[in-house]
């Protein structure tokens, strides 16, 4: 088999919830834990670090990594999902796993695996954790893909369970409320192992304590013992960060979520360190870890640059709490016209995200290549319900050549709304090259 046929199979037989949703989504680790002693539970060969939450999981998991990588770690990274290449989900200290690597595993395990009817999730974190050990890693860093409780990687054993942030996202399987689907994110977190939440409210924070509680692990609020003092934009437009513990450190990540996460983080080091008692991670280690992330990790799509005079600007956010940061931060754009291009997956709350659309924006509407996407016309009609102007487009690499034919270039054009129409548009830049 090609690279190519390979993830064609593994699309095929194992459906993609990325692709079609609801219908990939499997419940349980009964075919996780059948898959794990397989190969040998591998993961108990590395040190891991577990990090769920709605939103920022892979900023913080790409951070942290790169920081232990720049420390001289050979660091695991696993994240979900992809923008353009399966094997970005699957790295050795920035390096993607190898397509006859992937290959391989399909080829020489697929008489095992075929039975079990696994989903494409239990399938790449079979791949990711048994990769990690063959790699020798002295660390990786695991995030959840959907939830915590019932997630694949549940299984393993991390030195600290990492929680971001809860707020309303695919509820149709973690619940409607906030509390129910903090629930299902604090089943990563483990006995006796140290939990960080980095952010919580009235409502979460009795959950998080209680499950803390019941396995009787050790619990921190970042935002109870804050490490970011204060945050500020350099002339770069990178973050600034006056921290407590670790002197000023400069953030690559720009988008205005970033603070948040940094204090999360910089949380989880401070407890992570002592754990780590015989590497020597020191405060330049992580200075070069937030500045050097994208390159380090092989983090794209947080609020990254493709282009400047017109300014283009895409953002992975995709539901309420993204976009929260993300209305907000384009409002605060000094441009002449504001112009958006913009798809969603027809699973997403579309009101929560369109109510946050600055009003002066002319909006291109679109959908990307996957199943999951909502009609482009729809999305329009939506927004022409609540005072949008804008227009639709079949693709997104139509509704980008249209909102970059009509700029100017002191425009500025933000693409996003979904991780698939970000995939979509760095595809197509890359085909135009």
């Amino acid at each position: 088999m090609t690279y190519e046929e390979t993830i064609e199979y593994l699309y095929a037989s194992a459906p993609l919830f990325q692709q079609v949703g609801a219908g990939a989504y499997k419940e349980g680790l009964e075919t996780t834990r059948t898959l794990d002693a397989h190969f040998g539970h591998p993961h108990k060969r590395y040190a891991t670090v577990h990090i769920a939450g709605t939103n920022g999981k892979g900023s913080c998991a790409s951070t942290l990594a790169a920081i232990l990588q720049a420390a001289g770690l050979r660091t695991g990274l696993y994240t979900s999902p992809h923008l353009t290449d399966f094997r970005e989900r699957i790295r050795v200290n920035g390096e993607m796993i190898s397509r006859e690597k992937v290959v391989k595993f399909v080829e020489e395990e697929r008489a095992f695996f075929e039975p079990l009817h696994p989903s494409f999730f239990e399938l790449t974190t079979a791949l990711a954790l048994k990769h990690f050990a063959e790699e020798e890693v002295d660390i990786a860093v695991i995030e959840t893909g959907l939830g915590g409780r019932l997630d694949c990687t549940n299984i393993i054993e991390p030195l600290i369970s990492v929680i971001t942030n809860i707020s309303l996202d695919h509820t149709q399987f973690l619940g409607s409320d906030r509390a129910t689907i903090a629930a299902e994110k604090a089943g990563i977190i483990k006995p006796g192992v140290p939990a960080i939440i980095g952010e919580s409210d009235a409502e979460t924070r009795p959950v998080f304590q209680e499950q803390a509680q019941k396995v009787q692990a050790p619990i921190c609020f970042a935002e109870d013992a804050p490490q970011v003092l204060r945050s500020t934009k350099n002339e770069e437009g990178k973050w600034v960060y006056e921290t407590r513990s670790f002197g000023t450190i400069i953030g690559e990540l720009s988008g205005e979520c970033q603070p948040r996460n940094a204090n999360t983080l910089l949380c989880v080091l401070e407890r992570l360190l002592p754990l780590l008692p015989h590497t020597n991670i020191t405060l330049e280690h992580v200075r070069q870890g937030f500045d050097n992330v994208c390159r380090l990790s092989g983090l794209a799509g947080r609020w990254q640059t493709l282009q400047k005079a017109p300014l283009v600007i895409c953002d992975t956010g995709h539901n309420a709490g993204g976009w929260e940061y993300i209305g907000t931060q384009l409002r605060a754009q000094r441009c002449n016209t504001l112009r958006i291009v913009l798809g969603m997956a027809g699973d997403k709350d579309t009101g929560a995200v369109l109510s946050r659309l600055p009003k002066e924006a002319v909006c291109y509407f679109t959908r990307a290549s996957v199943k999951r996407s909502l009609n482009e016309q729809t999305l329009c009609d939506k927004a022409h319900a609540l005072g949008q102007q804008g227009k639709a487009y079949a693709t997104v690499m139509q509704a980008y050549d249209a909102a970059l034919a009509e700029a100017r270039p002191d425009d500025f054009i933000f693409v996003g709304g979904s991780t698939f129409v970000v995939a979509d548009l760095l595809e197509g830049l890359a085909e135009q090259r």
